[in-house]
């Protein structure tokens, strides 16, 4: 048999190389459209920018926008200030998995109301505080009565502040 003719395995395994790279060009291309579709059904190039105006898109959020608003760090900080870490990887981190997330939860009607920030984004936001706000932070927690905090036994400044940010 010469060499350049193909034996049956051969022509199978090509035929079945050739379809399982359709299914995949397929898949993809389903990935992406749906995937563009929702992102510019749901205003998503907005999520990319920094203004809080965004963040009223959803309907669980415009209690929140409006309490920013009325609030005392309307004039000096944004959403992203207190709820996205500093530097562009990590921000756009945060905000690739809190929108993935939230996309996941309103489509899916699974999302819990009032609206709560989980551990993640509290830590986020905590951090936040005390970056902005360092200097008050340590005199409090080195001039507080009681023993020395340790590790996560540290003042929370969203505990007793929680509506700084947006009124509730």
């Amino acid at each position: 048999m010469p060499a350049a003719e193909k034996t049956p395995s051969r022509r199978w395994v090509a035929l079945l190389r050739a379809r399982l790279v359709l299914a995949a060009a397929l898949l993809a291309g389903l990935f992406v459209g749906v995937g563009g579709y929702t992102f510019m059904y749901a205003r998503g190039g907005a999520y990319l920018t920094n203004d809080p105006a965004a963040c009223a898109n959803c309907h669980v959020m415009r209690e929140q926008f409006e309490g920013w608003r009325r609030g005392s760090h309307h004039a000096v900080a944004t959403c992203n200030d207190c709820h996205a870490p500093r530097g562009l990887v990590p921000k756009l981190a945060i905000k690739a998995l809190n929108g993935f997330r939230h996309s996941w939860a309103f489509t899916t009607g699974r999302f819990h109301e009032p609206i709560a920030s989980t551990p993640l984004n509290q830590r986020v936001t905590e951090g936040a505080c005390r970056g902005c706000h360092g200097a008050v932070v340590d005199a409090i927690e080195t001039h507080r009565a009681g023993p020395v905090p340790r590790g996560d036994e540290r003042v929370s400044c969203i505990r007793c502040h929680r509506s700084v940010g947006h009124l509730h």
